[in-house]
């Protein structure tokens, strides 16, 4: 009797209203029965910090829309997702269309990696474009036993090695240069390529929120929001404990490069993650979200008598390495008192930077590393993770 009575209530649940479309909670397997009044995803992201894309919802399909998939882009891109065992929607015949949801996949860049970490699809991913530069721990011993391979990246990535792999998806990244870019060659071979793009966002949380990018592919949609929104509440919460700084210490960037000191615009990505910090970033004033760059002495005129001085190059491992390479940098005030910090601190052996990796996906914990270096008070207890002290 109590097994009818639930079968009575799911019965109910699944027929819905006469004037809303019936909800299914069909997310991991192919519709066996196709009703074209089904809402085959009752799970829904709202994509609401990151600005490169969006998504709109269908009975059995879903349109996602990459807006700027690299600086001065004149164009985007249009993924169909269609749920497995639905008919494919006319229309849409200049789009790429993929089966939800995906069961092997490739990354082309390691900043994708600890989203399928994330969203527990560590055995969906099958290659990426270096296996030496992985930091993200979950992938590891899948590496170690050869179930991830190297694959290769942009001009020189191994189209006839992914033709064997058979991916139902890559996650790649375009810079607009077709030297360089690999999607083209291999939309060409007939792979299904999808465009990620969260480095153009201009803030922490944009390039966290790609994690839900990469979930509509798998239907992975409540678990990013979820896990998106612990992300968000966290970073928020600190940001508020800084805003109550009376003292924003001076900070610069950067280093010198062939002639060239790249400096984050004041409207980056690094701009927020050092106002949310309660810094004073010495370029805060200008309106550009890319590198600035600018010559060594224009920095020196500005920079001579700031605090701090973050995100240096990352070989240099003492105080002894910046002085062989340019004695000139001994001459900052940041350097004499010793106040030099890097974002090198969980790097492997072959030089992959996990701060390039897990970093993007855990803005809070990065907030956190920066407010513990400007302002220890605010917390206590915070122990550096991505950044250390350059030594003496």
């Amino acid at each position: 009797m109590i097994f009818l009575f639930q079968l009575f209530l799911v019965v109910v649940s699944c027929q819905g209203s006469k004037n809303s479309p019936v909800v299914s909670s069909v997310d991991n397997s192919c519709v066996q029965s196709y009703d074209a009044n089904v809402d085959y995803f009752p799970n829904k992201v709202k994509v609401t910090h990151a600005m490169g894309f969006a998504v709109e919802y269908y009975n059995n399909y879903k349109v996602v829309t990459i807006k700027n998939p690299w600086k001065d882009a004149k164009t985007g891109f249009k993924y169909v997702l269609v749920q497995c065992g639905t008919p494919i929607p006319q229309g849409f015949e200049e789009s790429q269309i993929f089966t939800t949801p995906v069961n092997s996949v490739i990354s082309l860049s390691t900043t994708h990696l600890p989203h399928f970490a994330k969203l527990n699809l560590v055995d969906k991913l099958i290659g990426v474009s270096d296996i030496k530069q992985v930091t993200t721990a979950e992938f590891i011993d899948r590496i170690k036993a050869g179930s991830v391979v190297s694959v290769g990246n942009n001009s020189s990535v191994n189209v006839e090695k992914i033709l064997e792999l058979n991916p139902e998806l890559i996650t790649t990244f375009g810079t607009g240069n077709k030297q360089i870019d690999s999607f083209p060659k291999l939309l060409e071979a007939g792979l299904k390529v999808a465009i990620n793009a969260e480095y153009m966002e201009d803030t922490p949380l944009g390039r966290s929120e790609w994690l839900k990018f990469t979930a509509l592919f798998f239907n992975k949609e409540e678990e990013s929001e979820k896990i998106f929104a612990e992300i968000a509440n966290k970073y928020e919460d600190i940001v508020v404990k800084a805003k109550a700084v009376k003292k924003r210490p001076t900070v610069f960037v950067g280093f010198n490069f062939k002639g060239t000191w790249y400096t984050p615009g004041g409207n980056s990505y690094v701009a927020k993650y050092l106002a949310d910090a309660g810094a004073n970033y010495l370029w805060s004033e200008d309106k550009s979200s890319g590198s600035l760059p600018i010559s060594f002495e224009t920095v020196f005129e500005r920079a001579a008598n700031a605090d701090y001085w973050l995100n240096f190059r990352q070989s240099w491992n003492n105080s002894k390495d910046v002085i062989i390479e340019d004695n000139r940098y001994g001459d900052f005030k940041a350097f004499k008192k010793g106040n030099l910090y890097n974002n090198n601190a969980r790097i492997n052996a072959n030089g992959g930077n996990d701060y390039w990796q897990s970093g993007i996906s855990n803005p809070d914990v990065v907030l956190s590393d920066l407010i513990k270096i400007l302002h220890p008070e605010i917390l206590p207890n915070h122990q550096l993770f991505y950044y250390q002290k350059l030594t003496q």
